[in-house]
């Protein structure tokens, strides 16, 4: 989450994904860092138990609201996720 941060404020278009529980620790971090409301991808816990084909498609299911958080693609974007920091 924080390198995610940290690369948007240095410009560079980036999107955080964290599993379900850490949502309102990633919450947390974006407030911290003046970053209210940042827009992230929060997915199913946990991962560290699925083999290769599970993780293959969550990552595969990950591809477009990835796209739409990078360009701002509201439509697209999944509920609960803002439009992009600006």
């Amino acid at each position: 989450m924080l390198d995610a941060i940290l690369l948007e404020r240095a410009g560079l278009p980036a999107v955080a994904v964290v599993t379900e529980p850490f949502r309102p620790t990633g919450e947390a971090m974006a407030a911290a860092w003046g970053m209210v409301g940042y827009p992230f991808l929060a997915i199913p816990h946990p991962i560290s138990n699925l083999g290769d084909k599970d993780l293959d498609a969550r990552a595969d299911a990950l591809v477009a609201p990835v796209v739409a958080l990078l360009t701002g693609d509201t439509a697209s974007t999944p509920p609960g996720r803002g439009p992009r920091w600006s």
